[in-house]
């Protein structure tokens, strides 16, 4: 019996798979002007290499001065972060926690706090984030001019005013 290679793998070491091939999905607008921040930024995209589709897991690592993304809150979607190494700043509307291995957060849908993890520290930090995938789930951004709308499978991003970038 002949057997078709898989195309998915059963297993493997985290923080050996590929990075996303898009470094970040905000337009380029945005990228360009966070691009000081999103430079450090490395992601991979973990739950996508087993072909899940109900929620996304993401091995993040951040370089000293980076952030995790902009600062925001998601309408309909849970989201969950794991501390594997360093010590990231957690902002929040509540203000700024330092993390450590080992801790955790999560963040619930609707709740309207904004979040991000910054590294402020001298050293990478590893993150593992976990956030479902909600069809019509809006994201706001408190700093920037900008909202977020899950579509189909993607993020289709817009000023505050609704011009789409």
């Amino acid at each position: 019996m002949n057997r078709q290679p898989q195309s998915k793998p059963q297993a493997l070491v985290a923080d050996q798979a590929p990075l996303r091939a898009k470094p970040s999905n905000y337009p380029p607008e945005v990228v360009a002007m966070l691009q000081s921040v999103l430079a450090g930024r490395e992601k991979r995209p973990l739950g996508d290499l087993f072909g899940l589709t109900n929620f996304g897991v993401n091995l993040t690592t951040l370089a000293p001065g980076a952030a995790s993304s902009i600062r925001h809150a998601h309408s309909m979607q849970d989201e969950f972060i794991y501390i594997v190494s360093g010590t990231p700043t957690l902002v929040t509307d509540e203000g700024r926690s330092v993390l450590s291995p080992g801790m955790c957060a999560g963040f619930k849908a609707g709740s309207g706090n904004a979040h991000q993890l910054v590294n402020e520290s001298p050293d990478p930090v590893m993150v593992l984030e976990v956030g479902d995938r909600t069809d019509g789930d809006t994201a706001t951004y408190p700093e920037a001019d900008l909202l977020g709308r899950q579509q189909g499978g993607q993020w289709l991003f817009f000023r505050k005013n609704g011009e789409a970038f």
